[in-house]
């Protein structure tokens, strides 16, 4: 059997990059467990020497994420951080880079109190802004990190003007840009079709779907970008294991099944709660009082399953909240089938506190998960409730 050529993601999900297995007929992608391979002479292999370099089934999650992505070339890593960590390393001392002021705290301390003292230079600023993108451009940038929809704030940079405008300025020949694309996933948005040129993800989000692996993952169509990663992958060796790439295949064959229910009972979730009176204000690129309501609209299939508030009475109201609900339950992370709510000013974003892009203590995110919709709004209702 032999899989079609297809733009349909739906299609993609399940069968890109895999086929049944040669030897067996098997038609999932085996879990090559396996360190190791045998050489006929010194050098001459089937293609596989040792699973740090390549592993079959990380092979065919690579091949698949590419698929969805739109890219040419995939690679796989330990973690988002891990993509994220070796993405910078393409970078050295005095090389700058342009960082939305709305980041996931992980990639600020990463950013900051990593990277930074290496030589690196980071600037955050407004990236729902193109022109204030391309006014913080100078001669030593090199790379602009975008994440749409941010985090938490879920606040949408348009992919395409500020691709155009840094490819227009002084170092538009040097400037790459990356998306991570880890809150919309591939099933909502393709950014490399908007104009980046690398996308990242955390796939222990929604691709892998089921809060049961860690991964991450880089996507570009630029040869030259791809050899040097992939020089890297192997070389630094924050790679996942063939059993992480099992997982994270398997989730992504319902991706698409998924993030509709995920973007419907967000939506839902989100008007219910902008009509709260213990809500001071809801972000959620489906409603019409997002500011990027309009360009989310365009730019992307549907909202997506992240919906952040802030509680009218602050802090102390957004800690009891997230202690009260019982379906939604109170952890780190995000995107799986189950329904979470965080703090993340104490939580997903302490590491920014004190800083410039530092979150409201008054926050709450919920990852709006797949249950029926009438329980989550009754979860919510009686947490709310005096």
């Amino acid at each position: 059997m032999k899989t079609q050529p297809t733009d349909h993601l739906d299609t993609l999900a399940v069968h890109a990059g895999q086929e049944p297995d040669p030897t067996t007929g098997a038609i999932m992608t085996p879990i090559y467990q396996t360190s190791t391979y045998v050489q006929s002479a010194p050098g001459e292999h089937k293609g596989y020497e040792y699973s740090r370099t390549d592993n079959p089934t990380r092979t065919a999650l690579q091949a698949n994420i590419a698929a969805l992505e739109g890219g040419a070339y995939g690679l796989a890593f330990a973690s988002g951080l891990a993509a994220t960590d070796t993405l910078l390393r393409l970078y050295g001392p005095g090389d700058h880079v342009i960082v939305g002021n709305d980041v996931y705290g992980g990639t600020y301390r990463l950013f900051e109190q990593v990277l930074r003292r290496y030589g690196l230079e980071f600037s955050y600023v407004d990236v729902t802004d193109p022109a204030a993108v391309a006014s913080a451009i100078r001669p030593e940038t090199r790379l602009i990190w975008l994440e749409t929809p941010t985090n938490p704030l879920l606040a949408i940079a348009d992919i395409e003007d500020i691709a155009r405008r840094a490819r227009g300025s002084i170092a538009g020949e040097h400037i790459r840009i990356a998306v991570d694309n880890t809150f919309a996933s591939p099933y909502l948005q393709q950014p490399l079709r908007l104009g980046a040129d690398i996308v990242v993800h955390s796939t222990t989000k929604y691709l892998g779907g089921h809060s049961d692996v860690v991964g991450g993952a880089i996507v570009t169509n630029d040869a030259e970008v791809y050899e040097r990663l992939k020089f890297l992958q192997n070389a630094v060796g924050a790679v996942p294991g063939p059993l992480d790439c099992w997982l994270t295949l398997r989730g992504i064959k319902t991706l698409h099944l998924r993030m509709a229910r995920h973007s419907e009972n967000a939506q839902a979730v989100a008007e219910y709660l902008e009509a709260h009176p213990k809500v001071e204000r809801v972000y959620y690129p489906g409603l019409e009082s997002h500011p990027q309501h309009e360009l989310a609209r365009k730019q992307m299939r549907a909202p997506g399953g992240m919906v952040s508030i802030i509680m009218r009475d602050g802090e102390e109201a957004a800690r009891q909240f997230v202690q009260r609900t019982r379906l939604f339950a109170l952890a780190e992370s995000l995107g799986g089938v189950e329904s979470l709510i965080e703090h993340p000013y104490s939580m997903t974003h302490a590491s920014t506190a004190s800083s410039e892009i530092a979150v409201p203590p008054g926050l709450v995110r919920l990852s709006v998960g797949v249950e029926h919709i009438d329980d989550l709004l009754a979860d919510l209702e009686q947490a709310l409730a005096d």
